[in-house]
């Protein structure tokens, strides 16, 4: 028996779905399944025999009625993670598919195989700028490629004890027991100028096109010089099949710890960083978690600061232009210490910082990233 092309990419599309618990392999964390970003993971249980059958063959069924060539689309993002530049896959948003008592729309059952098995409901997914369905509402064709999604991050109130910063850790530079700068004492921002100059040049040289700079950091060493982002959206990146954008890769390093040459390795895909109308978003494309200090990410009345946990697979918003603009207190020593160019973002990759961590302050950590915004 014969058989058509279009069969083939169907069952190597099936054998590239979302495992789930108890399918004999390593959970993937390019799936991201977890219930928020700030720690609490929720596997899905392996159905049993009956609907695993059910859902293959639904699965199945659909499939055979897209064309092949959106077959290659769907095949080509599933296969690389989302690491090779896929276009939309745009079908009918309306159709429903039905696995034992429970109804899909059909965005959402591609969603489950191929991504989240856990997924629940719509309103946990954010779609990724880069789409053609972004901003739509309700359009009749939508794009159903699961690597234009990710999960929204949400937080938690209270947030868990490792996560808190006492604010005997934000002392002013000047204070005698304070370290060289003020990334080692859980500050949002550092007062050594080495790692302002570049961007403070960039001021000065009259180039305003830039919304934001990004240094890259292992430890207490910038590595490289500061990149400056002009464009809506960067990918920042160790290795990735197919992107263009900051390369941490092609970076010289001194460093030969090896924890940090381990971290390195591991920041693969890397991040997505995307001004968009609501503020900036982070959207985490790697294997592994990152963690994220912003201060608009925090309750404006609090005394603490927050390290963000956010899973593979997860977006957050990382910084909210409205909310900076009113976090702007004269008297606040955390805003009064800003740089010039405007608030900061911490992310470091793969290992955390805080009280529950041997690592108390980012500078620790063997691989992270500085975001300076432009809000002028």
């Amino acid at each position: 028996m014969f058989r058509t092309k279009r069969s083939g990419l169907v069952r190597r599309l099936w054998r590239s779905r979302a495992p789930v618990e108890g399918d004999g392999e390593a959970d993937r964390g390019t799936h991201g399944s977890g219930g928020c970003c700030m720690g609490k993971t929720t596997k899905v249980a392996k159905s049993n025999a009956g609907s695993e059958a059910e859902l293959k063959a639904l699965t199945h069924s659909i499939l055979k009625k897209i064309k092949e060539k959106q077959l290659e689309v769907l095949l080509q993002a599933v296969e690389s993670k989302g690491g090779a530049r896929s276009p939309c896959l745009l079908l009918p948003s309306k159709v429903d598919a039905k696995v034992g008592q429970q109804s899909y729309s059909l965005p959402m059952l591609l969603y489950k195989v191929f991504r989240w098995p856990d997924l629940r409901h719509s309103s946990e997914l954010k779609r990724l700028s880069c789409c053609e369905s972004y901003g739509k509402i309700n359009p009749e064709l939508v794009c159903c490629n699961p690597h234009h999604m990710s999960r929204l991050c949400e937080l938690e109130s209270p947030p868990p004890p490792y996560s808190r910063y006492p604010m005997d850790y934000l002392k002013p530079p000047d204070s005698p027991d304070s370290g060289p700068s003020s990334s080692d004492t859980g500050g949002t921002t550092y007062s050594a100028p080495v790692g302002l100059s570049d961007s403070l040049a960039l001021q000065e040289s009259g180039d305003r096109a830039h919304w934001c700079v990004v240094a890259y950091w292992e430890e207490k060493t910038r590595v490289g010089r500061l990149y400056s982002v002009q464009e809506p959206s960067l990918d920042i990146f160790y290795d990735l099949p197919q992107g263009n954008g900051f390369c941490l890769g092609q970076l010289c390093s001194d460093n030969k710890s090896q924890l940090v040459q381990m971290v390195r390795a591991k920041i693969g895909y890397g991040i997505q960083l995307t001004r968009e109308p609501d503020g900036v978003w982070v959207y985490n494309r790697s294997c592994y978690p990152i963690f994220i200090k912003s201060a608009t990410l925090d309750n404006p009345d609090s005394r603490t600061l927050l390290v963000h946990k956010v899973f593979p697979g997860f977006s957050i918003k990382a910084f909210d232009y409205d909310k900076a603009g009113s976090l702007q207190r004269p008297n606040d020593h955390e805003f009064t210490q800003q740089p010039r160019t405007g608030f900061t973002v911490q992310i470091s990759f793969v290992k955390g910082w805080g009280q529950c961590y041997t690592r108390q302050f980012i500078s620790s950590c063997p691989c992270w990233l500085e975001v300076i915004f432009n809000t002028r």
